[in-house]
């Protein structure tokens, strides 16, 4: 299945099981007595009510279906069976379809060279930590994840030769949590395993790495943070997080001076705080000219 495939069907089945909860919403409500709410079974095409009553729900004359767009009459509204049993047969397919991928990706993963060292062919070495153990490693899965690695080992380069690749800056753990995640695409994160990471995404150029880290970043926002994490954006291009921070600080513009890092960034990038400034000013002005 293409992707494109399986995302117009995962869009089919969304329309169509909505439609479903909402019949059932509704069908709990039919024996209230309110005629607004009550449902008559069509005798042939029609099942539970998936209905769109508008606002004027007193004056309309018709109902109509959310699945197909049919019109009925008041009293023979609901979600045609063909749409209903369609729905039901394209979500088991598209169940069927998933289990099946989730075996093909099993199958092709592959195991853990923490686990099986022996395995791997190159060795990862966290030059800042002396005392911790080198990190074993498949050339296959370091080449296909990071250009900066695959130019490392395809060009007549020392770690090609030497089977041996020296990280700095980075701890056991954190380099232990990048190379599974290069397995897995997942790591269990706290706020500065996000930030480390994301920082080796940034160095070695593993994208996804790096998004996934700043969309956690993101999620855990608040004013404490902001101010820190709009530097820490700045300083390796992650626009979203960026703009997900400088959105928090200009909501908290009344506390700015107040933030524990405001005065720190300050002195390490005056830019940055003149750029905030402006953008508060910019937005106050827009504000006031909608009036």
């Amino acid at each position: 299945m293409t992707k494109r495939r399986l995302l117009t069907t995962i869009g089919y089945i969304y329309k169509y099981i909505s439609k479903a909860a909402l019949s059932l919403g509704a069908s709990e409500t039919a024996s209230s007595g309110c005629h607004r709410n009550k449902i008559i079974m069509p005798p042939r095409r029609c099942t539970a009510s998936t209905l769109h009553l508008g606002s004027q729900v007193g004056d309309l004359e018709f109902i109509r279906c959310l699945s197909c767009d049919e019109e009925y009459d008041l009293d023979q509204a609901g979600t045609c069976r063909e749409c209903y049993q369609e729905a039901n047969e394209a979500e088991e397919e598209l169940r069927r379809e998933i289990e099946e991928l989730k075996a093909k990706v099993s199958f092709l993963t592959l195991p853990s060279p923490i686990l099986y060292p022996s395995a791997a062919d190159i060795i990862l070495v966290p030059t800042d930590d002396s005392a911790a153990s080198p990190i074993p490693v498949h050339k296959t899965v370091l080449v296909s994840r990071s250009p900066v690695f695959q130019a490392m080992l395809e060009n007549d380069m020392t770690e090609r030769r030497s089977g041996i690749i020296k990280i700095s800056d980075v701890s056991y753990d954190t380099l232990r949590a990048f190379v599974n995640y290069l397995y897995t695409a997942e790591a269990s994160l706290d706020n500065q395993l996000a930030c480390n990471l994301l920082v080796l995404g940034e160095k070695y150029q593993v994208k996804h790495l790096k998004t996934y880290c700043e969309k956690y970043l993101i999620a855990k926002m608040n004013w404490d943070k902001a101010i820190a994490n709009y530097a820490f954006a700045y300083q390796y291009n992650c626009k979203q997080l960026r703009s997900a921070s400088l959105a928090v600080i200009l909501d908290n513009m009344d506390y700015l001076t107040q933030n524990e890092y405001y005065a720190e960034l300050v002195d390490s990038n005056p830019r940055l705080v003149v750029e905030i400034y402006e953008t508060y000013l910019v937005k106050q002005f827009n504000t006031a000219g909608t009036f």
